[in-house]
């Protein structure tokens, strides 16, 4: 079975002319036979695709030619293989769409990128300066910036989680004031692969938090380097065929089954059409998952 990869990357960089940046990476996606979701805006380009090994190194190289993109840092991990026409498992399509943000903050006329990435953005911490940047601030809290979702079945010790369901209601969160009393608190955020971070940290710091960090690389990056012996505690959803990454042998299952409390690291979306509901699903319970608005409306009818 031929090798597959696949990419998770990003880069804030001002785009001149998103359009044909879009039309440009289609192209060599098909050309390729890659298959997977790209964003791309003015502030610049998010995408994680997968494919073949060889169809993998010659998108990276390609795309590393255009001088706005030759600083992107790919993160690569193995996919789960190719169908009969060469395509990856791991995503039923290729999507590439211009949007205002590459990151759906609802912070497009906040944001401000310039060729070195974020303008005023947390500071990057890299995974092996997280224990000294703890001892220099025993105060430090860890800050969950992806959906709440994700941090039940994975998380940082002790971390903050917002009660998010999507990254909009990050600066919802901000603007009433609830971590208000964190505004002078040593603060790491963390996300899957450090973007939505980038966007956090700069929102965070336009609204009066004054030591704010972001984990460098996100919980890919720390996850490759310590696996299951540092601070992370189970596993980490992705947004491919796999749902989730483990890191190591014998992982910790902190997720518990929302029907029967059985530990699971898998979610399953509501089967309410209409609804875009996630939760935390054994495979026993899995055959019909309805969140608690559609399970009460589907026993009263």
């Amino acid at each position: 079975m031929a090798q597959t990869r696949i990419l998770l990357y990003y880069l804030f960089t001002p785009i001149a002319d998103p359009q044909a940046v879009r039309l440009w990476q289609w192209n060599l996606c098909e050309r390729l036979g890659l298959r997977g979701r790209i964003l791309i805006s003015e502030h610049g380009i998010n995408g994680t695709v997968g494919g073949e090994l060889k169809a993998v190194k010659a998108y990276q190289k390609a795309t590393k030619e255009y001088e706005p993109f030759r600083n992107i840092e790919w993160k690569i991990s193995e996919g789960t293989g190719i169908d009969e026409n060469g395509h990856s498992l791991d995503f039923p399509r290729l999507s590439v769409k211009v949007r205002k943000e590459i990151v759906a903050f609802g912070a497009a006329d906040e944001l401000k990128v310039d060729r070195n990435g974020v303008i005023d953005g947390g500071r990057h911490v890299k995974p092996e300066d997280v224990e000294n940047v703890i001892e220099e601030n025993p105060d430090l809290v860890f800050f969950d910036g992806r959906n709440a979702i994700e941090a039940e079945v994975g998380r940082f010790d002790g971390a903050i989680v917002p009660p998010t369901n999507t990254t909009h209601d990050f600066i919802k969160l901000l603007d009433s004031g609830t971590y208000d009393h964190l505004k002078d608190t040593p603060i790491l955020t963390y996300c899957t692969g450090g973007i939505r971070c980038e966007v956090l940290t700069s929102v965070m710091k336009n609204r009066g938090f004054t030591n704010v960090m972001q984990l460098d690389g996100g919980i890919v990056r720390y996850a490759e380097k310590y696996g299951n012996k540092g601070r992370w505690r189970g596993a980490l959803t992705v947004f491919d065929g796999r749902e989730v990454m483990d890191f190591g042998e014998d992982p910790e299952v902190i997720g518990r089954c929302h029907k029967c409390a059985a530990p699971t690291s898998l979610l399953h979306n509501c089967d309410e059409p209409s609804c875009r509901a996630r939760l935390v699903t054994c495979e026993n319970c899995g055959e019909r998952v309805l969140c608690e608005e559609h399970a009460d409306a589907d026993i009263s009818a």
